[in-house]
């Protein structure tokens, strides 16, 4: 059994079956749902939902979370949060089976994992942020945007892209 473990813990797939997969995947959200993918979506009903399960006087006065508590919709009764519950547990399952599930921080070995983590969370937020701003995740506004052959989501693509490729060489010595 180690001999198994040991050998699958290096399998990936093959990125371009992976990206095959994923447009795939978006024909059939497309045709299934007739809008594309996208996780920022679950993301804000969850948001939603404990605002509103923590403090509901604050959550009913924005007009922000108005649109998430009409008084036959539950917030979380949405497709979307589905499908972000689907990636996080599918994430999983390709991970267990691979051998790939534990806890570590991965880093450079010229920096902590203290650092490495405030950096993962500080760039987690500054793109919570920024798909607000763009009104849709890499996914939902970059991806799906595209492939309707959007504008706006061959702007939302260059402007993730690119500022990544523009900032990559300031934070290299977090990763190299």
């Amino acid at each position: 059994m180690s001999y198994i473990n040991d050998h699958l813990r290096h399998v990936y797939w093959n990125p371009y079956f992976g990206g095959f997969m994923l447009g795939l995947l978006l024909i059939a959200t497309f045709y299934i749902t007739g809008r594309g993918v996208g996780a920022t979506g679950g993301t804000k009903s969850t948001v939603a939902t404990t605002v509103n399960a923590m403090a509901p006087e604050h959550a009913h006065k924005l007009h922000y979370y108005e649109k998430y508590f009409d008084e036959e919709k539950n917030p979380m009764n949405n497709w979307l949060v589905y499908e972000t519950l689907g990636i996080l547990l599918g994430a999983f399952l390709s991970g267990a089976i691979s051998g790939r599930v534990f806890v570590r921080t991965q880093h450079s070995p010229k920096i902590t994992s203290r650092t490495r983590l405030v950096f993962a969370a500080l760039g987690g937020l500054l793109f919570g942020f920024g798909s607000q701003l763009a009104r849709g995740c890499t996914s939902g506004a970059a991806l799906s945007g595209i492939s309707v052959l959007s504008f706006g989501g061959f702007i939302v693509m260059l402007g993730i892209f690119g500022t990544g490729y523009l900032f990559a060489y300031f934070f290299r010595k977090l990763w190299i």
